[in-house]
């Protein structure tokens, strides 16, 4: 079955790869939730993310990059089942968030671009998935170069959008950078699906003690 972003392997067991440790509820759930979820009961597995999410937004606030962390899983396992509408607005919101706190050149805000780029790609909205993969390709540029992995991985993301839309000549012309700058990189060109979803499993995980001892 097919994840968000449209990458294949989105049952391969990682997105709540973790740290849950101890034996409050939200372990509980959380542990639960990943059961559901390598199953892929995605329904199951859905209503229990939800209700972590909700507790940690009440008790830890919309900007705890836990909550964020843990919203973003949320997402994914919408994607999972298709509901790519309210995925979108998950991570919208995530989005949001990181450029408002983290700024627009942390690689943090710039992967959850790139995961909301594969939903916009999942439902056809090719114009908005090229709007972001633009501007993340820009600050990887920017920032690390035009030879890291991460830019090459950002080149090759916007090369299966323009050929998705038939834009082959302007697919093409990156595509070559791709080949000449990855030359040194051949693990990139194989390795640029969507984010991986355990991309804040780990941080979502170890985040629910603490969100349970600060309830009142």
């Amino acid at each position: 079955m097919e994840g968000c972003g449209g990458a294949e392997g989105s049952s391969d067991g990682t997105k709540f790869e973790g740290t849950w440790g101890g034996t409050s509820t939200l372990t509980t759930m959380g542990n639960l939730a990943s059961t559901y979820w390598n199953q892929g009961r995605w329904r199951e597995a859905e209503e229990l993310e939800f209700r972590v999410v909700e507790i940690h937004l009440r008790v830890l606030g919309a900007e705890d990059p836990y909550t964020l962390a843990c919203m973003t899983n949320l997402a994914f396992t919408y994607c999972d089942q298709g509901k790519w509408k309210e995925a979108e607005e998950l991570q919208v919101q995530v989005v949001e968030i990181n450029l408002r706190v983290l700024g627009a050149e942390d690689p943090y805000t710039l992967a959850c671009m790139t995961s909301l780029a594969f939903t916009y790609c999942d439902q056809g909205k090719w114009k908005e998935a090229e709007e972001l993969q633009v501007q993340v390709l820009e600050k990887h540029l920017r920032v690390l170069g035009a030879e890291h992995p991460d830019t090459l991985a950002s080149v090759a993301v916007l090369v299966s959008t323009y050929q998705e839309q038939g834009r082959w000549e302007e697919a093409e012309e990156l595509e070559v950078q791709v080949l000449v700058l990855g030359a040194e990189h051949p693990s990139t060109l194989s390795g640029v699906s969507s984010p991986s979803h355990s991309l804040d499993s780990q941080a979502c995980d170890e985040s629910n003690d603490e969100a349970m001892d600060l309830m009142p």
